[in-house]
């Protein structure tokens, strides 16, 4: 069984990867001296690369990767605000941790 925080962390990663190939096709995109000279269209088929990352970026966005990315980190955080009223509280894994008592005087 998967774990809230592995999965939040494989999006993370998903969405970094996407992020890193439309930033390198954005700059082989135009650092290229032709791009100045054509037509949107033509130039974008001529970098399929940026285009398909592009594209995928806007399909992951769409899905609502983003929101899932940060899902992970705000159900830890109001699960600690709720176990601190109990001396407890969680790691970012989701695993309980005891607080030691104050004795009551």
């Amino acid at each position: 069984m998967r774990n809230i925080a592995q999965t939040g962390y494989e999006l993370d990663v998903v969405l970094l990867a996407a992020s890193v190939c439309v930033a390198l096709g954005a700059w082989q995109w135009l650092s290229d001296p032709a791009t100045s000279q054509l037509s949107l269209a033509k130039s974008l088929a001529n970098h399929i690369f940026f285009t398909v990352s592009s594209i995928a970026l806007v399909f992951l966005f769409l899905l609502g990767i983003h929101k899932r990315v940060v899902a992970s980190s705000i159900l830890a955080s109001r699960a600690r605000i709720v176990l601190a009223d109990f001396n407890m509280s969680c790691d970012d894994t989701g695993k309980i941790i005891l607080k030691a008592r104050h004795p009551t005087l």
